[in-house]
């Protein structure tokens, strides 16, 4: 099993134990010094990773950091331990900003067994930045994080190599905050910016009013699309097995040739990817499959016509997500637009539930 398969099994991991661990010990045993152990250290070998380790800071004496790692004798990374439900700020980093400047680690760690944030002294040498350069929550790790990540494993750890490109992974993360924010809320100076390009007249405060409207909505629509266009270039070859499946007569009017009458667009791949992410909480993502209908899309559990999740009719004037009870009735729920399927989470699951619970045959 390699790195990547370690971490995302160490992720799982505290999904299911969270609710059992009550106290920042059980953090420690349960979550933190596994995610040292898959670091590659010996948590049981004090020469790899020492617990509360004592650091003398002027007048006060013996206090403790939870965790360094250790080489040739010297801390390289402390890390501060918190319970997993505090969050991570400055203020409970005291102690890391106090031990940093005391030993010669270069790095520090905050985390709660679920956040991860890493620190070192990119503004100031031998004083600890206040923002983190790389953080990662580990129940939601991604694959560029994982190869950041593997660079402090035991077995690839140089520091020359983390510090070349701690600065850049800082201001990526900062910036992608920045590009978060605008895109929920445009700034004035960003609206005006676009603005200028596309009004002829000048900005008045209700041309700015309108256009924050108007930039918030394309912003929007352009990661949809582009959303849209990768989804329709991964899904195309589930898009030509669908096809050959069998149709049953009431998905189509045409009996003649229905899948050169059925086109599968991108706002019902869309709402596709929404049931998936809603579905891979409780089982694989892969278990949840399409066919395309003329009249409507469905979505099954394991590509199985007698394991229907939901039907959706987004071709119309009016759009429906559609789920079923027992009995197997079909009961319409109205959708304003593809965001509204998430506020039909429960009834989703407790169709995957069903048809797992009932061992319905493949």
């Amino acid at each position: 099993m390699d790195f990547k398969d370690q971490i995302k099994l160490l992720g799982d991991r505290v999904i299911k134990l969270k609710d059992q661990v009550n106290t920042e010990e059980a953090t420690k045993n349960a979550f933190i010094m596994p995610f040292i152990k898959e670091l590659g250290y010996d948590v049981f070998n004090p020469n790899e990773v020492t617990p509360e380790l004592v650091a003398d800071i002027g007048m006060k004496q013996g206090e403790k950091i939870d965790y360094a790692i250790m080489q040739n004798g010297e801390p390289i990374i402390l890390i501060e331990c918190k319970h997993h439900a505090a969050p991570l700020n400055v203020s409970n980093a005291s102690q890391l900003f106090r031990y940093f400047h005391t030993t010669k680690a270069k790095f520090s760690i905050l985390t709660n067994g679920i956040e991860y944030r890493f620190y070192t002294d990119l503004v100031e040498p031998n004083k600890m930045d206040e923002k983190p350069f790389f953080t990662f929550n580990i129940t939601d790790i991604k694959e560029n994080q994982i190869e950041e990540l593997k660079k402090f494993h035991k077995a690839y750890y140089d520091f020359d190599n983390i510090v070349n490109t701690a600065s850049e992974l800082k201001y990526t993360n900062e910036l992608k905050i920045l590009i978060h924010a605008e895109f929920a809320n445009p700034t004035p100076e960003l609206v005006k910016h676009f603005a200028k390009q596309v009004y002829p007249n000048m900005i008045t405060a209700k041309v700015l009013d309108q256009f924050t409207n108007l930039t918030r909505k394309s912003l929007q629509q352009y990661i949809s699309d582009i959303i849209t266009d990768r989804l329709k270039s991964a899904l195309s070859k589930e898009t030509e097995a669908s096809k050959g499946h069998d149709i049953q007569p009431s998905e189509t009017d045409d009996k003649h040739d229905p899948a050169k009458m059925i086109t599968t667009t991108g706002e019902e791949l869309e709402a596709y990817l929404i049931v998936k992410t809603i579905l891979r909480q409780k089982i694989n993502a892969s278990r949840v499959t399409y066919r395309d209908a003329q009249t409507y899309f469905s979505i099954f559990l394991d590509d199985n016509n007698r394991k229907p999740i939901c039907r959706l009719y987004l071709n119309s004037g009016k759009k429906y997500l559609s789920t079923f009870d027992e009995a197997k009735k079909e009961v319409k729920h109205d959708l304003v637009d593809l965001d509204d399927i998430f506020k039909y989470s429960e009834l989703l699951v407790k169709a995957v539930e069903h048809y797992d619970n009932a061992k319905v045959p493949a």
